[in-house]
């Protein structure tokens, strides 16, 4: 597929749009990372779901007859496997995810999802279900009716599905029982900022700012992906310690990378992405060929002569339409100064991308290439 030359043209505006901004454009510290203690918690339990109207579990599922035995005699009931032919009742997982922070009585989303044979799950009740944490310790409480974001109906051997209706998520379907706090404070009195994407140069940078905001020789990097905070040395409250450290501003180093998607013929680079001085060559030959089927009939004096079968000739076009040749110099720039050069003549996307790998196995192009 040919990209018309305007969509080469657009890129290259957006290039160099990038080239005069990425550099220079500063971010918050707290979008760069997170503070060591500060994380989420999953959470799973196992329940079952009842009144799903002859869509649950069939009755040779031993799984769930016993998860309904357990649960009918912490009721007082005493049911024998025998007793339990039911359709209407389906054993499930549980998962959710506890925030960093969370109070007792808080609400968390959920997700159900079916372990046994269930056909579907909408239009059932969730039954008492505790979640439980690595540490096997129930954190909250999930029950409430479930409510599938599409239909399955079956008869016979006719099939009607939309969307998947043995997994559901839930909005607010369980309560936090046991609330927890990040502990950002580490035995040794240090705070610890995680970088999202480890760098020594955003490392360096990110504890500079925060000696000149905070005091000389309060942060010190550890490593490509992490800064050392000394919460002691600081004294006062921890959360606006953190909070005023959120707060800074800093510019972030990157690597040289030039992502290009094949597929949709994209091209996403940083501007300073610097090229060596190249000459760059680029051709283009097409070759089509078509065929052209024609049936020949015999014809007999009264018409169409019978048993005589028809003659199928071909006839064959090659065309070969070689195009101009583009010839461009450039010397020592960057990604968004060849994209534009190459937008001038007429080069569509997907040579540019073409040429880029040329250039980066000519070691020209000093970045990383990304095709997805």
């Amino acid at each position: 597929m040919r990209m018309p030359p305007f969509a080469g043209a657009a890129l290259a505006a957006l290039l160099l749009i990038w080239s005069g901004t990425a550099a220079a454009e500063q971010v918050r510290i707290k979008d760069l990372g997170r503070f060591s203690g500060w994380r989420d918690n999953a959470l799973v339990g196992y329940g079952i779901v009842t009144g799903l109207g002859g869509s649950g579990d069939s009755p040779r599922s031993e799984v769930t007859r016993q998860a309904l035995r357990n649960v009918l005699g912490r009721l007082g009931t005493n049911v024998s496997p025998e007793q339990i032919q039911s359709r209407n009742v389906a054993a499930v997982i549980v998962t959710a995810t506890l925030p960093p922070a969370a109070n007792s009585g808080d609400r968390i989303d959920i997700t159900i999802s079916s372990i046994g044979d269930a056909r579907s799950l909408a239009g059932g009740t969730l039954l008492m279900t505790p979640l439980l944490g690595p540490d096997q310790r129930p954190y909250a409480l999930a029950q409430g009716p479930v409510v599938a974001a599409g239909y399955r109906f079956e008869s016979n051997f006719n099939l009607r599905q939309r969307n998947q209706t043995t997994t559901v998520s839930i909005a607010s379907g369980a309560t936090v029982e046991a609330g927890v706090q990040a502990r950002l404070l580490g035995p040794d009195g240090k705070i610890v900022f995680l970088l999202r994407d480890a760098d020594f140069t955003t490392a360096d940078r990110i504890a500079t700012g925060i000696n000149a905001a905070l005091g000389h020789g309060v942060a010190r990097v550890r490593g490509a992906d992490a800064v050392s905070i000394d919460g002691d040395a600081l004294g006062g409250d921890v959360n606006q310690i953190v909070a005023r450290i959120e707060g800074l501003w800093v510019e972030p180093d990157s690597l040289a990378r030039v992502v290009v998607n094949e597929r949709s013929g994209t091209v996403v680079a940083g501007g300073g992405v610097r090229i060596s001085s190249v000459a760059i060559s680029q051709g283009d030959i097409r070759i089509s060929v078509s065929i052209d089927n024609q049936a020949s009939q015999p014809y007999g004096i009264a018409g169409y002569a019978p048993g005589v079968g028809s003659l199928i000739v071909t006839n064959t076009r090659l065309d070969v339409d070689e195009g101009k040749d583009a010839v461009v110099r450039f010397p020592n720039t960057t990604v968004a100064d060849l994209v534009e050069g190459l937008a001038r003549v007429k080069v569509d996307t997907r040579g540019m991308i073409a040429i880029l790998q040329a250039l980066k196995s000519a070691g020209a192009l000093h970045a990383d290439i990304i095709v997805q």
